[in-house]
């Protein structure tokens, strides 16, 4: 069995909901930070969360838009996103104090921590090693690529890792060959697994819009748990 309990977090002027799953045994655990889709902090994310804490570790389904605000169609999804994604210095200042308090939290070891994240949530994944975080991992699946202009680039302390749809119109190739180009610059450790034919949102059962680019793919999701699932093994023992 799996404990759940909310926990809030004040920052930016608003007070982000987040939810914490662990396991049964003794704590602190090992710690994944799971970060959304675009809509917000949802029922998938809920239970990538409980998968992960079948597995051993303390997972957070995390609340980036606060009071735990979710869209309700692609209007309300983009009018909760776009502010961050247009604002990349207010993003980081969200994710790190979202790291900060899961840092505090008893049940989780402050020192092994990864992320996850999945569409937007990849982006913010992504975005929270660059800026300097003290993390293990991170992990984007069918992320957004596209790095943030006039921020301080710092070291990069987490393995990388990135999951993508190589048919993904949301992470076009010219996107896909920046990110390697400046994660290599940085000196991360980094590395790109492409799933063939796969597109945007490949691990969502619901995605069903093949003509716009987002569709569920059965083996683009088993492969990139079974590898997402190797990493954490890797990088929290």
């Amino acid at each position: 069995m799996t404990k759940r309990r909310e926990f809030e977090i004040e920052t930016d002027g608003i007070t982000l909901r987040s939810l914490l799953v662990t396991p049964e045994g003794e704590a602190p655990f090992a710690a994944v930070l799971i970060f959304p889709q675009w809509s917000g902090r949802s029922p998938s994310e809920e239970t990538f969360a409980e998968r992960l804490a079948a597995l051993g570790y303390a997972a957070i389904a995390c609340d980036l838009y606060g009071d735990a605000r979710r869209g309700r169609d692609t209007a309300e999804n983009e009018a909760l996103m776009t502010p961050l994604t247009d604002d990349r210095a207010r993003l980081r200042t969200r994710l790190e104090a979202t790291l900060a308090a899961a840092r505090d939290l008893d049940e989780v070891d402050a020192d092994r921590i990864a992320t996850a994240g999945f569409c937007f949530g990849g982006l913010c994944a992504i975005d929270l090693a660059r800026s300097g975080a003290d993390i293990r991992a991170c992990a984007s699946f069918h992320g957004l690529l596209s790095a943030p202009e006039g921020l301080d680039e710092r070291e990069i302390r987490a393995t990388v890792a990135v999951y993508h749809g190589w048919a993904d119109p949301m992470a076009p190739p010219d996107h896909v060959v920046a990110l390697g180009e400046e994660l290599t610059r940085r000196k991360a450790d980094w590395y790109l697994t492409g799933y063939g034919h796969a597109v945007h949102a490949f691990t969502r059962e619901d995605a069903d819009d093949r003509d716009s680019g987002i569709a569920y793919d059965a083996h683009a999701d088993r492969r990139s748990w079974r590898d997402f699932t190797g990493l954490l093994e890797e990088a929290l023992a």
